[in-house]
């Protein structure tokens, strides 16, 4: 069952060769977790959505309120017959014009699917080295042109690896396929600023905020160069559906993980 436009249907909503999210990639998207029909998360969510929108000069609807958002999500669900959910919440652009719109008017399309999470005990990354990202703030927003992550990710299924780390034209570390990345050396953590092109995570954005609250840790945002991949003690990624999975190997250099299960322990995942 989807969600287009408020309106449940069995039927997928029939696109125009005037998408615009086809056409140009003019859309958004959020990628959310629904645990015993409760939105996780929501605010930061719906508040990275409407600050992307902004960003993108698209009209917000006045009805597109977070208690909308969060009906829209939980009637998907609902209509699915799932208690927990990975929602997929797309905005794009409303059809007409070329790169300039005619309308910054949008639809909204919600899918539901069966939530299925699993922590890898082996968990295997490298560098993606063929494309960069761009060191911007517009890198930061989740938006529908991924073209890099899908070549990256079938990079790393042809090596056999679970991830790879993306770096930006200044060869620094940004971030992986699909999350926020985190380097661990004795108590101090390490994660890229936004300004180096990663994706303004809605975990990784909780995570910090857990991470300055303990007083048995230390933590900066700070460009990281490939060669301290292979220095640090511990290596993890975070994003909303896993929330932290840890590294096990990086080229010849494996592991440990104890800060990353002390931090999931802390944020009852």
């Amino acid at each position: 069952m989807i969600n287009y436009n408020g309106k449940i249907s069995k039927t997928p909503p029939t696109l125009s060769i005037n998408n615009r999210a086809f056409k140009y990639g003019d859309g958004l998207f959020e990628t959310i977790k629904v645990i015993d029909s409760n939105v996780i998360f929501l605010e930061d969510h719906y508040f990275r959505l409407m600050a992307s929108m902004r960003m993108l000069r698209m009209k917000i609807d006045m009805q597109f309120t977070l208690e909308f958002f969060e009906q829209e999500i939980l009637k998907t669900a609902a209509a699915n017959n799932l208690s927990n959910a990975r929602i997929r919440f797309t905005i794009n652009r409303k059809d007409g014009g070329l790169y300039l719109p005619i309308t910054n008017n949008t639809h909204f399309l919600v899918e539901a699917n069966s939530l299925s999470v699993s922590l890898k005990k082996n968990y295997e990354i490298d560098l993606f080295k063929d494309y960069y990202v761009y060191s911007g703030i517009l890198s930061t927003l989740k938006t529908n042109n991924k073209v890099l992550n899908v070549v990256g990710s079938i990079y790393a299924d042809e090596n056999g690896l679970d991830n790879c780390v993306l770096l930006n034209e200044k060869k620094q570390v940004v971030e992986a396929l699909n999350a926020n990345i985190f380097l661990v050396k004795g108590k101090h953590i390490v994660t890229p600023p936004l300004s180096e092109g990663c994706l303004k995570g809605v975990f990784r954005k909780n995570l910090l905020e857990l991470i300055s609250k303990d007083t048995t840790l230390t933590f900066e945002e700070k460009e990281i160069s490939p060669f301290e991949l292979q220095k640090t003690d511990e290596i993890f990624l975070t994003n909303v559906m896993v929330g932290i999975q840890p590294v096990s190997k990086y080229r010849k250099k494996e592991f440990t993980s104890e800060i990353a299960f002390y931090l999931r322990d802390k944020m009852n995942l």
